[in-house]
């Protein structure tokens, strides 16, 4: 769902569209590129399918090569911006779950002196979990299309209208616990809102917005439900000591079948980095909104997590990276539905260690041990593992 659309307010070079100059390696005349590359998860998977201890999980060895793509042209005082990513993961065992997870997307942006035009268009095809709650790796499409018109008011503030278009597809054979996900999570998902945008600072954004959502699902409408958030963000530009965004709002969801309850509370999306006398990195991510279940007797739940990681240089090349993270998926009943367990709540704990030989400026060596663990009321979705690898990456 695009329910933040817009309220993560972009860094200043990002609003205009020209590249970070830190970001850009390669540069063929008008063209500038930004070419990454990783090698992840080589090694043991200790539980592919997420299964509980009573299934017998299966283990294997996998990996996973992300090559990807920023690239950045300028057109007169405009900018054409895109994006292409690649995962291509593999399994040496369970060929079932070999894939190549595709990600497109491109922008227009226009920053005039008055007024400032952005549109983009993206489209993302994976088998892949779609998060916490669907263990199978379901193929699965993202389309999006999203436009942007802001009017300067003052010297440093900015008022907008947003719209977007999100269509969610699975594919028909894509199936879990029994569930044929394409009849329960095909939809439709539209935006429009207006926002306000002040630049506080050369390196730090404030955005207000206020958004009216709707979802119109495929084949199983009992699910169709409407929305309006109001959200507050402050926005760090890549340069700044402290980067990324916080964003915090209120949403009123309302479903339109009278079986399924209303929410009304507080929304969250935050995503920052510090780094501490060059030596030590601090990150975080907090978030808390509402997400769509694959069961139609629990339709829809309240997903809360908090993460963080600390990454230590130790001495010379070498690092220790320390992480962890808690999430919470709080159900909602359908009004006179059977369910296992009433308005149950399931937990996600994840905590790893690695450690890191950096061979270059960009080019990083590591190896980590990091365990998930859920844990649910329904003997079913509870599941541990344990996975344990190297990692290279380039770029990133």
């Amino acid at each position: 769902m695009c329910l933040f659309f817009t309220a993560c307010a972009a860094p200043a070079w990002a609003q205009s569209g020209a590249p970070d100059p830190n970001s850009v390696r390669v540069r063929i005349g008008p063209l500038s590129l930004n070419p990454t590359l990783s090698l992840t998860n080589i090694g043991v998977d200790q539980n592919v399918f997420n299964e509980p201890l009573d299934k017998n999980p299966k283990r294997d060895f996998t990996a996973t090569v992300t090559p990807a793509t920023d690239l950045w042209m300028r057109a007169g005082r405009t900018w054409v911006i895109g994006k292409v990513t690649e995962d291509i993961v593999w399994f040496q065992k369970y060929a079932s779950e070999r894939t190549v997870n595709n990600t497109y997307s491109i922008g227009w942006r226009v920053p005039l002196n008055y007024v400032n035009f952005n549109v983009g268009a993206s489209r993302r095809t994976a088998r892949e979990r779609p998060g916490f709650e669907i263990d199978a790796r379901s193929q699965h499409t993202a389309t999006t299309y999203n436009a942007l018109a802001e009017v300067r008011a003052l010297s440093k503030t900015f008022f907008g209208v947003t719209a977007s278009r999100q269509k969610e597809d699975y594919a028909k054979d894509a199936a879990f616990l029994g569930t044929i996900l394409d009849q329960q999570l095909n939809r439709v998902t539209t935006d429009v809102g207006l926002t306000i945008r002040h630049n506080l600072t050369p390196l730090t954004t404030i955005t207000v917005s206020g958004t009216r959502s709707q979802d119109r699902f495929d084949f199983t409408t009992l699910r169709d439900s409407d929305s309006t958030s109001v959200t507050a963000s402050v926005a760090f530009d890549p340069l700044a000591l402290l980067k990324g965004s916080a964003t915090f709002g209120y949403r009123n969801f309302h479903p339109l079948d009278p079986s399924l309850a209303d929410f009304t509370g507080t929304t969250a999306a935050v995503n920052l980095g510090y780094v501490a006398f060059g030596t030590t990195k601090f990150s975080a991510s907090i978030t808390r909104d509402l997400q769509y279940s694959y069961d139609v007797n629990q339709p829809y739940y309240l997903q809360m997590g908090v993460s963080g990681s600390i990454a230590q240089q130790i001495f010379g090349p070498f690092d220790v990276v320390g992480r962890a993270g808690t999430a919470s998926l709080a159900y909602r009943d359908r009004a006179g539905a059977i369910v296992q367990v009433s308005n149950r709540v399931d937990r996600n704990r994840t905590y790893g260690i690695g450690v890191g030989y950096h061979m270059g400026k960009d080019l990083r060596l590591g190896f980590n041990v990091d365990k998930d663990r859920r844990v649910s009321d329904v003997s079913e979705r509870q599941y541990n593992n344990l996975r344990i690898g190297a990692s290279i990456t380039y770029g990133s």
